[in-house]
């Protein structure tokens, strides 16, 4: 089995697009090389994102389109863990940002994301 990749905000919209010209050919061949997980609190940027009319499809559609298109899934640690790993990423206000990297660093798995702020601070990021 492939090892994991855990995927920002914007790679899962960038995937749902088909836009694979906003990757890098690193994130391109990471894409491919490893099975793809998402933190479930991009679900919950992707329905803000949504509320202020930045996309125009329903998350829940999104991620269900990426899970039968190319199996992504949700990464599976325990909600309370990935919460408490998060209170531990104070180099951020940005709720999303301290809960996708906490519950990449917990499940030990590199990030694919654009933001350099979180790439300057997960030592596992990278775009």
């Amino acid at each position: 089995m492939a090892a994991g990749l855990s995927l920002d905000t914007h790679a899962v919209l960038w995937l749902h697009q088909d836009a694979r010209s906003q990757f890098t050919p690193l994130g391109l061949t990471a894409l491919q090389e490893n099975s793809l997980f998402y933190s479930p609190m991009v679900l919950l940027e992707l329905q803000f994102l949504l509320e202020v009319k930045r996309i125009k499809i329903a998350p829940l559609e999104i991620l269900a389109n990426l899970t039968q298109d190319i199996g992504l899934l949700a990464s599976p640690e325990p909600h309370w863990e990935v919460m408490r790993a998060a209170c531990q990423e104070t180099w951020t206000r940005d709720p999303f940002d301290r809960v996708i990297v906490a519950q990449a660093r917990l499940a030990g798995l590199p990030l694919l994301t654009r933001d350099r702020h979180i790439r300057q601070h997960y030592d596992k990021a990278f775009w």
